[in-house]
């Protein structure tokens, strides 16, 4: 296994952004909608596409393409606000992957580690061919 994080990214502190496997098993841990500096996106949608252009980056740092990405599972605090802003999510969605469509999960939670963080997304990819 080798971890895999960002060149310019903050060290994580007991974790890695994301770990690959050799058979090409990316494991992509949770991400939230914070920038290189750690200053968190101020909505819900802007999080949203913060996080998953979080998670391009990690997929093309370990070599991969976003067509890769076989899962996600989202972690949301609001399910209602989630429901609400469905369109401008799906334009986010398109503009970081495009239309390339993983198996997902939404997910509602009371809270998440970081204060402020109002989604987390974790995924999974497979860079073979």
């Amino acid at each position: 296994m080798k971890p895999i994080n960002p060149e310019g990214w903050p060290q994580p502190r007991g974790y890695a952004n994301a770990m690959l496997a050799e058979n090409g098993v990316l494991f992509i841990a949770g991400q939230i909608g914070w920038d290189v500096q750690g200053k968190l996106a101020p909505d819900f949608v802007s999080q949203f596409r913060q996080a998953l252009t979080n998670i391009r980056t990690i997929v093309e740092t370990a070599g991969g393409r976003v067509d890769q990405i076989a899962r996600l599972t989202w972690y949301v605090t609001d399910l209602e606000q989630y429901r609400a802003k469905g369109p401008e999510i799906g334009a986010a969605y398109r503009d970081v992957i495009g239309k390339h469509f993983p198996a997902m999960t939404v997910v509602e939670v009371s809270s998440l580690v970081e204060k402020g963080a109002l989604i987390e997304i974790e995924a999974t990819a497979v860079l073979t061919d």
